[in-house]
């Protein structure tokens, strides 16, 4: 699923940066377009990019329907679901649920993917992102309904949740592979 390219700046690779952009046919998630509910995968792929990595759409997607047998995507994904699949490929992983401990955990990543929840109204909803240390902030991928390239995120996650009122929030910090 994964092959290696060589090491590129992140603003010279091919992330998703808006999965709303993602045409309503292509790249189904279960049978619901990706646009709606594509935000896992999109993470994972961001997140693979940044490290170096290409991966086949499709079957990341396939791999992750698996991983919810009866959802089959539909509902989108799991929250542990990345952390899986990271762990599964190699790449040292670790889980970190207090938002205090974000920033640290994430300065020490690679990259990491972050989920949380988010209520507008009467609306409840939950997304995924990838991001990764930027001098002495973070940046984002895919973060926002009109993102069109990296999202800054200033220089605390802790903080960023904070502000929009985000919660319910799990962050993935993942190293390199080893050797």
């Amino acid at each position: 699923m994964q092959t290696r390219k060589p090491e590129r700046r992140p603003e010279e690779l091919e992330l998703i940066y808006n999965q709303r952009d993602i045409p309503r046919e292509e790249h189904r998630y279960g049978l619901r377009p990706s646009a709606d509910v594509g935000c896992g995968w999109v993470a994972t792929y961001n997140a693979l990019r940044l490290l170096g990595y290409q991966t086949d759409i499709d079957a990341l997607i396939r791999y992750y329907e698996w991983q919810l047998p009866l959802i089959h995507g539909n509902a989108g994904t799991s929250f542990w679901g990345p952390a899986v699949c990271f762990r599964k490929w190699g790449f040292p992983v670790k889980v970190v649920m207090d938002r205090k401990k974000f920033d640290k955990a994430a300065a020490e990543a690679d990259v990491c993917i972050l989920f949380y929840h988010w209520r507008q109204g009467c609306r409840l909803g939950a997304h995924f992102v990838a991001l990764h240390p930027a001098g002495t902030g973070f940046v984002g991928y895919n973060t926002y309904r009109n993102s069109t390239g990296p999202d800054p995120y200033g220089e605390s996650l802790e903080a960023f949740l904070r502000q929009r009122k985000y919660f319910g929030a799990v962050l993935i910090a993942i190293r390199r592979k080893p050797g």
